[in-house]
């Protein structure tokens, strides 16, 4: 007697993308609930399950659902913001900024429908996410019916979900809390970079993913004057940092990856850590590539991410697993480096273990989660088709399919999109949401760029000074009765210091604008040694000047904003 299967799907090109990458064609695959039932030939399957949902795949590619492992699906409604900038510049002077200004709960769910939108028709079935209000996207996430790694986002800096890294803890504490064990939805913690976290802040993540057994989404290596820096700092590079606070104990997703040493690679692996390779985002920023060649040589389990669509700036997977393959081929000089098969095996099981949810999706195997894609290989663009090799057909979807070609996306044994109609989502009413979005974000940003204060504002820190400055200057040819002078009995001295500056001035073109100064002071110890540097940004407002017969010169400045300089003077040119 046959068993029973609540879905079977057969007349399929099924690619397992399982350990031994077994292929059946014709192929079938039945699914009771949720989960993968059975998988193999076409009629092995069909004389030994029966269901009242038969579905034809007419010859089309069966295959695993692409797994996303890195991105911010908010940012969906920045695409195109800020493009060709560097990294610091667009993440400090721009997307900060407004993030500070828009990103609310109505705003990231909006944002994360339309990322779920685009997931669905380029195939993905899993992302893993790091951004703001990480409740309002999981909600929205299990709403459309994908599944996703949601990590709260923790840094150092306000944000627009929190004013401290202390309130951030409590929420991605009660986002694991609520919804740890969810079957669509991972809860993650998501402390954002070396550069935005502290000691205390690396630690105090760690011990909660321990407790809870949650995955750690951290930004690893980036860009090299990150990786200088730290090594400056510290004396060390990135992977044996986290180390002393005890990531590398815990489930980590490490982000880019880009620099690297080999040791640091060895000990992400034994600590069996998984790498998001990001390979769009890294070449539009200019931040590298990463070895990933050596990585999977090596035995760490990498996936591929999209990034942020402000970075990207789409979210197509398709496109993602091709470009990682050819960078990887040119950087190498190596045609056979990254095949087809394992850049594919990198976008789904690969990646689901990169995440460490590999034990739930990520292959088409018996007692997985029915995450699936059709795919049709008949169009123009697709053909012809051979079948001397049976790897043909991996090459053939990384190199020359779209995805344009994916009709058909299930997640959790249920269907997301039938035919290339999404069956959970409005398409037409997100775009015209968004649409309003850019327009009010368009004109936040006209009037920043028009005004020197608002810009230095929107960049943060900045506070009004209320003082009248009043400076005298005069030359001194000769030190010495100066100092005798200060020496006198009755001169007493309530401060001292003695400190270089080095002035750089920023000019507008409307001169009510005022000028930009941007200051370095070292101050100077008791044996003239440098004992610290400050850089601090001065806009200063409308200024006087008049020289008296004595040849002093006395200067008013008539309003002042400060702002410390968190950034390298080449950042705020």
């Amino acid at each position: 007697m046959k068993k029973h299967a609540d879905q079977i799907l057969y007349n399929a090109i099924l690619l397992t993308m399982d350990d031994a990458y077994n292929i059946y064609e014709p192929g079938a695959l039945a699914i009771s609930g949720q989960n993968i039932i059975a998988v193999g030939n076409q009629e092995e399957v069909l004389e030994a399950y029966q269901s009242e949902s038969l579905i034809d795949c007419q010859g089309k590619v069966l295959m695993p659902g692409l797994v996303n492992a890195h991105t911010h699906v908010p940012m969906t409604l920045f695409r195109g913001l800020a493009d060709d900038l560097r990294l610091d510049v667009w993440l400090m002077g721009y997307i900060m900024p407004v993030e500070r200004e828009f990103v609310s709960p109505d705003f990231v769910q909006l944002g994360t429908k339309l990322a779920c939108a685009e997931f669905i028709r380029s195939g993905v079935t899993c992302f893993n996410d790091m951004y703001y209000f990480e409740d309002a996207i999981a909600e929205t996430t299990a709403e459309v019916g994908l599944r996703a790694v949601v990590g709260q986002t923790v840094m150092k800096y306000p944000a627009p979900d929190s004013s401290s890294y202390e309130v951030a803890l409590e929420l991605a504490e009660a986002l694991i809390q609520k919804w740890k064990g969810h079957p669509l939805i991972v809860p993650a913690i998501a402390p954002h970079s070396v550069y935005t976290t502290t000691p205390e802040i690396l630690t105090a993540v760690s011990e909660m993913a321990k407790k809870y057994d949650v995955p750690v989404h951290f930004h690893v290596a980036e860009v090299s004057s990150e990786v200088e820096a730290l090594r400056a700092e510290e004396g060390m590079p990135e992977v044996p940092y986290i180390r002393k606070f005890g990531m590398l104990e815990t489930k980590l997703i490490a982000a880019h990856c880009v620099h690297l040493d080999e040791g640091e690679i060895r000990s992400l692996q034994h600590a069996g850590a998984g790498i998001a390779h990001n390979p769009s985002s890294n070449l539009k920023l200019a931040s590298g590539f990463a070895p990933v060649q050596r990585m999977i040589e090596l035995g760490v389990n990498v996936g591929i991410g999209t990034d942020g669509p402000a970075s990207n700036n789409d979210l197509d997977m398709i496109d993602e697993i091709r470009l990682a393959s050819l960078v990887s081929k040119a950087v190498s000089e190596d045609p056979t480096a990254l095949p087809a098969k394992i850049s594919l095996a990198m976008a789904t099981s690969m990646g689901a273990k990169a995440l460490h949810i590999g034990d739930i999706t990520g292959s088409l195997e018996p007692g997985k989660r029915a995450d699936l894609i059709l795919m049709d290989i008949s169009p123009l663009h697709n053909q012809p088709r051979f079948r001397g090799n049976g790897d043909n057909i991996y090459a053939q979807i990384i190199y020359a399919s779209k995805s344009t070609d994916i009709t058909d996306v299930m997640v959790n044994g249920a269907w997301l999109m039938r035919d290339q109609t999404l069956l959970t989502l409005d398409e037409q009413a997100l775009i015209a949401e968004a649409q309003g979005i850019a327009t009010e974000i368009d004109l936040f940003l006209k009037d920043r760029e028009e005004s020197v204060l608002s810009k230095l504002v929107a960049i943060g820190g900045t506070m009004q000074e209320e003082s009248f400055e009043v400076q005298v200057k005069v030359r001194v040819d000769d030190l010495e009765p100066v100092l005798k002078a200060l020496n006198q009995p009755g001169i007493e001295i309530m401060r001292k210091r003695h400190y270089h500056e080095y002035d750089t001035y920023f000019r507008q073109a409307d001169p009510s604008q005022g000028r930009l100064r941007y200051r370095e002071d070292e101050f100077i110890g008791e044996n003239g040694e440098i004992t610290n540097v400050r850089s601090r940004l001065t806009l200063i407002g409308e200024t006087r000047e008049k020289s008296h017969l004595n040849g002093e010169e006395i200067m008013l400045s008539r309003s002042r904003y400060l702002a410390p300089a968190t950034q390298s003077l080449r950042f705020y040119r």
